[in-house]
């Protein structure tokens, strides 16, 4: 599992100067590349992003590139012998076009090709790509680190969550038989109040029947146990995906995005039943851990 957060760096160079690809990731819903580059570099955009797009699949990142020349000794090409070309050659224009006005130094060095090499856009091309190789190589490894944290700090939480479905199962019949208790006696006690000189005309087993019908009816109503048990199978298959995406390195950040939010509808669901405080503070407890390990999977890839 990889997260969306790294930092490559790298620097290649040449006889003719060097290229540094420096890469910052973030999350982002979809990949998204940012160059910021020097014209001289822009011809290489086009090779760098079709590089990146086939190894990162999400994540905002920003590509920051920079070159620098190395300065070149011109006094081995402006020897003797060229200077007297270049003079030779304004005299034999000069016959034709007696205007023609006296060659600058800087003409004279654009003449001589001496920063023909280092003005050509193309020739920084193989070395930004060589340096991207290895900053997106550095990126990766670094992704891949912070995926790994991410991935035991979710287990962490997910076998809290664990943990608190797992000591609700156990007092769940206990907890539906208090309730269950608690509302026959609200309910004989009502009938006392309506009627405190008994119901002679209704024979106390009908009573005692309706009374426990309508206590167990309201207990059924409370039941959580389906939502316990579906919390269970998500919290396995979430364990399940984090294995697997460690071991094949696959990006499952979608598939756990969805899998919070099934996790979290039933969390709703639990406390919206709730009959009793414990179980009020499991689901509230529950709804934080999941929101805690969806933030979480907001960065992975």
């Amino acid at each position: 599992m990889k997260s969306m957060t790294g930092y490559g760096n790298a620097q290649a160079s040449n006889d003719n100067g060097s290229v540094t690809i420096e890469l910052r990731s973030v999350n982002s819903r979809y990949l998204d590349l940012q160059f910021r580059m020097p014209d001289e570099l822009r011809m290489a955009e086009m090779p760098l992003r079709e590089l990146l797009s086939k190894t990162v699949v999400r994540g905002k990142i920003e590509v920051r590139a920079s070159y620098s020349r190395i300065q070149k000794d011109i006094s081995a090409t402006l020897s003797p012998a060229m200077l007297e070309q270049v003079r030779t050659a304004h005299d034999q224009i000069k016959q034709q076009l007696p205007l023609v006005q006296t060659p600058t130094f800087a003409d004279v060095l654009q003449w001589t090709d001496v920063n023909k090499a280092v003005t050509d856009p193309m020739q920084w091309v193989p070395l930004a790509l060589h340096a991207a190789q290895q900053a997106l190589s550095e990126l990766v490894q670094t992704r891949e680190r912070e995926g790994a944290r991410l991935v035991e700090v979710i287990k962490g939480q997910a076998q809290q969550a664990n943990a608190i479905v797992a000591a609700l199962k156990s007092d769940l019949p206990a907890l539906l038989q208090s309730q269950s208790d608690r509302v026959a006696k609200r309910m004989r006690e009502a009938f006392d109040q309506a009627c405190p000189e008994g119901l002679s005309h209704i024979r106390p087993e009908e009573i005692s029947e309706r009374l426990a019908a309508e206590a167990g009816l309201f207990s059924l109503r409370a039941d959580v146990a389906e939502e316990l048990d579906r919390l269970t199978l998500h919290l396995t298959e979430l364990e399940q995906a984090l294995d697997n995406s460690s071991r094949d390195g696959k990006g499952v950040g979608k598939r756990l995005d969805f899998l919070f939010q099934e996790m979290n509808r039933e969390a709703n669901t639990l406390g919206s039943k709730a009959v009793d405080m414990r179980l009020t503070r499991a689901a509230i407890d529950l709804k934080l851990l999941i929101e805690q390990m969806r933030e979480q999977i907001q960065n992975i890839e």
